[in-house]
């Protein structure tokens, strides 16, 4: 599990996708999120502007990312 800081009181799920290196463009991410391939706290996503909080955890591709 990897562990990416935010500095502030939440984050979209897009940009934490790109903040954490997940995917390298804005365009994958939208794509990847639409495409049901994101789950957040073990469920499936499709919400590009999903508010992430320090805790909560992101699957993708095989990857857990979780929000400190």
């Amino acid at each position: 599990m990897q562990e990416i800081r935010i500095t502030t009181e939440f984050i979209k799920l897009e940009a934490f996708l790109k903040l954490a290196g997940a995917v390298s463009t804005g365009g994958e991410a939208k794509n990847r999120i639409q495409d049901g391939q994101v789950k957040v706290n073990g469920e499936t996503c499709t919400m590009r502007g999903k508010k992430l909080r320090p805790g909560d955890q992101v699957e993708l591709a095989g990857y857990t990312l979780r929000v400190l």
